[in-house]
């Protein structure tokens, strides 16, 4: 199971740059970048707030939950 972060679907839809948006957000552009390429490890529920209150959008659209079938997994 992982959650996948779909920011830069966002972004593109919202024709946002990242720089223009970790303005906006308040967070540096190198952190966002870590959140857009889903190497972050957590989120806090703050910047979350923000991201969606700036792009307009709801968590459901930035966060999505995706079930691992890989078999490996599973056996563990």
């Amino acid at each position: 199971m992982t959650i996948r972060i779909n920011l830069d679907v966002m972004m593109a839809k919202r024709k946002m740059r990242l720089k223009t948006l970790a303005q906006e957000v308040g967070i540096t552009e190198a952190n966002l970048s870590v959140l857009k390429n889903g190497k972050a490890k957590a989120v806090r529920f703050s910047t979350l707030d923000k991201l969606c209150e700036v792009l307009e959008c709801q968590p459901g659209d930035i966060l999505e939950f995706e079930a691992n079938t890989d078999d490996s997994v599973l056996a563990e």
